[in-house]
């Protein structure tokens, strides 16, 4: 069952934590998270491809407050302000409506976050046609799950307790260091 938003307001402290929260943000059935002023996009380098078993360079932008233009064709790597962490319930992260409508998709693949995660959001942001961002805009939603039987909480050394732009630690995978 998916938490209202009058839920996850009482269960902040608790089993909900949201840093910085701000009541203006919160929706009936979902709280609204902000993009971070910076993005990552990745550089293929002199191989001309990114490479699973490989950490890839990444390069930093800042989004300037009067906005940067993205691009079609670009995976660009952003984070939220807010730093979410659960317990006991199934976090999920969606971009918002309103955004999907300029054909800004904000999560290319990893929508359902882990029961116990705590960090910052990456956002794996991608457009369809040129689109124009700006910081701190509330960029996607986060919504609550509850989780039926017993599980064990999330604890991947590869993104728990992240404080930046996650880029992909896949490669640790390949050497055995983490498989979660």
């Amino acid at each position: 069952m998916i938490l209202s938003g009058l839920e996850i307001q009482k269960r902040l402290g608790g089993q909900i934590k949201i840093i910085p929260y701000d009541e203006k943000l919160l929706n009936p059935n979902s709280y609204n998270l902000r993009l971070h002023d910076e993005l990552l996009v990745y550089e293929a380098g002199t191989a001309g491809y990114l490479d699973m078993k490989k950490p890839n360079p990444t390069r930093k932008i800042v989004i300037p407050e009067d906005g940067l233009i993205i691009q079609p064709g670009i995976l660009y790597l952003g984070r939220t302000v807010e730093m979410t962490e659960t317990d006991g319930l199934v976090p999920m992260l969606n971009g918002r409506s309103s955004v999907g409508r300029l054909g800004l998709s904000i999560h290319v693949t990893a929508g359902v976050g882990d029961v116990g995660f705590r960090g910052y959001w990456t956002l794996e942001i991608y457009c369809v046609h040129p689109v124009k961002i700006y910081p701190f805009v509330a960029i996607c939603q986060i919504y609550y799950n509850t989780i039926e039987g017993g599980y064990v909480p999330y604890s991947s050394k590869k993104y728990q307790n992240n404080t930046d732009i996650q880029p992909s630690l896949l490669y640790r995978d390949f050497d055995g260091r983490e498989q979660a």
